[in-house]
């Protein structure tokens, strides 16, 4: 298994910006030279099981009038439109009623790293964000393994 490592985001990400007291951020990175359009394919690429739980997450949200597809735009990275792109870094994701979240797919000093960050809008929001947390983990670490790998 390739070595993915939990770290701090790297301090050229523009995902810092959006950070305040309050908000989550993780980070995930694995030595790679992948740049962030590739490297976001492949981790949106999502394996069966994560397809399932997506599903599952679809199912369970349907009744709250949760956002599962996100807006309607022609540049999207797997389900999530891409709102920046640079060289070095893709940052997607959208608002939805109970949160906000972007994914930030980032290519520095060899590494590709992948953050996320979620701001909650309310107690749904965090009530969403922790129940979901094991899964959130599971799948990014997946998915820098499978960059590793490419």
């Amino acid at each position: 298994m390739p070595d993915v490592r939990a770290t701090d985001l790297p301090d050229v990400s523009e995902l810092h910006a959006r950070r305040v007291p309050g908000d989550f951020l993780d980070c995930y990175s694995v030595p790679s030279d992948m740049n962030p359009r590739q490297a976001g394919e492949v981790i949106t690429d999502f394996p069966g099981w994560a397809q399932f739980l997506l599903l599952i997450r679809r199912i369970m949200t349907a009744p709250f009038g949760l956002d599962n597809d996100g807006p309607q735009v022609t540049d999207k990275i797997g389900i999530f439109p891409v709102e920046s792109e640079t060289e070095t870094e893709l940052i997607a994701g959208f608002n939805d009623k109970h949160l906000d979240f972007r994914v930030s797919v980032l290519q520095h000093d060899d590494q590709v790293s992948l953050a996320t960050w979620v701001s909650p809008h309310n107690i749904g929001g965090r009530l969403y964000l922790a129940a979901i947390m094991p899964f959130h983990i599971a799948i990014a670490r997946n998915a820098l393994a499978r960059v590793a790998r490419a």
